[in-house]
């Protein structure tokens, strides 16, 4: 399967819109930021191994798969490997189209018709813009109905982690979680789960979604000698924390609604959700 290749300075970013709309690779100098996409998982047409995919039009699992929207009960199938509860939506499984490409920059396009998966109609597009110091991603999503309907974006990035990889961001509250990692209530950020200082990813196993996020982060590398910025614009104000011990990787993902929140989000007919997310790289 093809990938597009987006190339300025020392930054290089591979795109596999058939396989989930994805961020196969980003890499500094030819060294991965974020975890690299096998070919196999390329090949699979699915985003869920990728470096990076899109969360559209919901982040996070549904309890049950049971919305309750505007006096209609909607009933998701699951969707995801192992998992019972319906998770991240349609995107990540989908073939997206190329609607535009040059060595710096890429749009691509997802329609959705309805018939499985999420039953309303929407079209998510994502433009990816890459310079020598920077990649920015914008995420939109229209309703395609003549009714509001309840509607999210995010996106899951994988980075690469070290035993002294570091996070940094601020939030005020935190969504505690059951056995099956779904939100069971919302309270104050405890002082073990506050990263306004800089705080080691190991030390912390994670699975949550803060809310109250500003809308900056930072990642730094030591041994890499990298420091990466990370910026959402709003609506994306909410942020999942993903730190499995024992796994090369963690995820640090900027979501528009609180896990499990779905059904409290609303969209107009014929409106538009969009956000923008800045991955700036620093060298130490």
């Amino acid at each position: 399967m093809t990938l597009l290749q987006l190339r300025v300075g020392p930054l290089g970013v591979d795109l596999a819109p058939r396989s989930g709309g994805s961020i196969a690779r980003f890499t500094v100098d030819d060294v991965d930021i974020l975890r690299p996409m096998a070919a196999a998982d390329v090949a699979s047409g699915r985003g869920n191994n990728s470096a990076s995919y899109p969360l559209v039009p919901f982040s996070n699992r549904i309890r049950e798969g049971r919305v309750s929207f505007d006096g209609r009960e909607i009933t998701l199938a699951p969707n995801w490997p192992g998992q019972r509860h319906p998770m991240h939506g349609d995107g990540w499984a989908a073939a997206w189209e190329v609607v535009g490409a040059d060595e710096r920059s890429a749009r691509i396009s997802y329609l959705h018709d309805g018939a499985s998966g999420w039953p309303f109609r929407y079209r998510a597009s994502f433009a990816f813009r890459l310079s020598a110091s920077e990649l920015a991603v914008d995420m939109r999503l229209e309703n395609l109905e003549a009714h509001a309907v309840p509607a999210g974006i995010g996106l899951h990035p994988f980075f690469v982690r070290d035993s002294d990889t570091t996070l940094a961001c601020r939030t005020d509250s935190v969504w505690r979680e059951d056995a099956e990692l779904l939100p069971t209530e919302r309270v104050a950020l405890p002082p073990e789960w506050d990263f306004s200082a800089p705080r080691r990813v190991d030390a912390v196993p994670l699975d949550n979604c803060f809310d109250g996020w500003d809308g900056h982060a930072t990642i730094v590398w030591p041994r890499r000698r990298l420091r990466l910025q990370l910026e959402a614009t709003e609506p994306l104000r909410h942020l999942v924390i993903y730190t499995p011990p024992q796994r090369p990787f963690f995820c640090v993902e900027p979501v528009s609604h609180a896990n499990g929140a779905i059904a409290e989000t609303r969209l107009a007919a014929g409106a538009m959700l969009a956000g923008t997310v800045v991955f700036k790289i620093m060298k130490l």
